[in-house]
């Protein structure tokens, strides 16, 4: 395995080929790659510590020359891990180690091959869009999902729960003509501010930062609250105000920032997490945003961090769908140790492995936690409907 140095290969995501592909990309920078140089899938309570030995004993095995020596030069994998630890559906998680990596931080771009293959960047490709998108109703009617939510609000009341987070998905079934490189192209151009990305089946972009470690640095970006975006500057302003003392919002992220608090303090000293969050704008929401540093006080790789960290709690699908509710990210074998990892994504799925993806399934949710969202109740239809990346086409 050897890392060179090239000169800027423009748009990362417009270098993909149409072969297995992975990326994590934002504003910009980022990594790409494609073929498989290893991967493997793992379940149970032992995933993670299953796959930081495997990777480990990968990368020992690896004659690695990386004269760069740059957050993801050299060997990096890409891995995708289920929540819940023996889903239903007997979903695994995957880690891939692409067999062709590009990458691009801080004006500086290279490209890792393992193996004897030549350092070959592909030409531009521009994906055409999908001929046909027909949205469904995922495993939950309307009335179940609100029937859903007023169950957790009582469960609530009655003390029997914290914190609920409750997901419900759409499906859009497309043509055989669907290329996914199509839609990571349109959630980077609607969503600069987010983590771009594709692992496996698994695709998204999300502004959210599971974890982070950069040598014995580490932080953790919480989400929780969140209100809508108009388009007017002056309402949006006036929005985030109020979602800055709402409540409800504040008390769910502030559950949310100690949960996350006190798992890194098992393993950090000089955590550093701030009194009050603060927004941080999208582009159709606002969220409530807080991160959380320490400085790393053992050895915990990045994938430990991830494992100690919690997820959420749910009422799983009477259905559920493969990998429906997974951590991502990537992890590389340079030390120290340096990762980053994420959540939320859409899931493309296939009649065969070897097959175009041929429908797509997206998840989206609402975290009810305090009284004030009783009133919301009736309309939680209207007020969480999904929005589409792809373009508006007649059956």
């Amino acid at each position: 395995m050897r890392t060179y140095p090239i000169p800027d290969p423009g748009r990362l995501l417009e270098r993909l080929p149409a072969e297995t592909s992975a990326a994590w990309v934002h504003r910009g920078e980022g990594l790409v790659g494609w073929g498989v140089a290893a991967s493997w899938e793992v379940t149970g309570d032992e995933r993670f510590s299953r796959t930081q030995r495997q990777w480990g004993e990968w990368c020992q095995r690896a004659h690695i020359e990386d004269p760069l020596e740059i957050p993801g030069s050299g060997p990096v994998a890409f891995g995708t891990f289920t929540f819940d630890p023996n889903p239903a559906s007997g979903s695994r998680s995957l880690v891939v180690v692409p067999r062709v990596l590009v990458g691009r931080r801080d004006g500086r771009s290279w490209i890792t091959v393992v193996g004897d293959g030549e350092p070959t960047i592909p030409p531009v490709t521009v994906p055409e869009p999908p001929t046909q998108v027909d949205w469904s109703r995922g495993t939950r009617t309307s009335q179940e999902w609100q029937d859903s939510v007023a169950e957790v609000i009582n469960r609530i009341g009655r003390g029997e729960l914290d914190k609920v987070v409750l997901a419900r998905d759409i499906v859009a079934e497309v043509g055989t003509d669907f290329d996914p490189r199509y839609l990571l192209l349109r959630l980077e151009d609607a969503y600069p501010e987010c983590w771009t990305f594709r692992v496996g089946n698994m695709i998204g972009a999300t502004p959210e930062l599971l974890v982070r470690r950069t040598g014995d640095d580490v932080l953790s970006r919480v989400l929780a609250g969140t209100v809508k975006r108009r388009g007017d500057a002056t309402v949006d302003a006036s929005l985030a105000q109020a979602l800055l003392g709402s409540g409800k919002d504040l008390e769910e992220h502030e559950y949310a920032v100690h949960s996350v608090a006190r798992a890194l303090a098992a393993h950090c000293t000089d955590l550093d997490v701030p009194e009050r969050p603060h927004v941080l704008r999208l582009a159709n929401v606002q969220h409530l945003a807080t991160d959380v540093t320490g400085r790393l006080a053992d050895d915990a790789p990045a994938v430990a961090l991830a494992a100690s960290l919690p997820r959420c709690v749910g009422r799983r699908p009477s259905a559920p769908s493969p990998r429906s509710a997974k951590s991502r990210g990537w992890i590389e074998a340079a030390t120290p140790d340096r990762s980053a990892g994420s959540t939320r994504a859409a899931m493309a799925s296939s009649a065969s492995p070897c097959a175009a993806p041929r429908s797509v399934r997206t998840s989206y949710g609402c975290l009810p936690g305090a009284a004030s969202w009783l009133a919301r109740t009736p309309r939680l239809n209207s007020l969480s409907r999904g929005r589409s990346s792809f373009p508006s086409v007649k059956p």
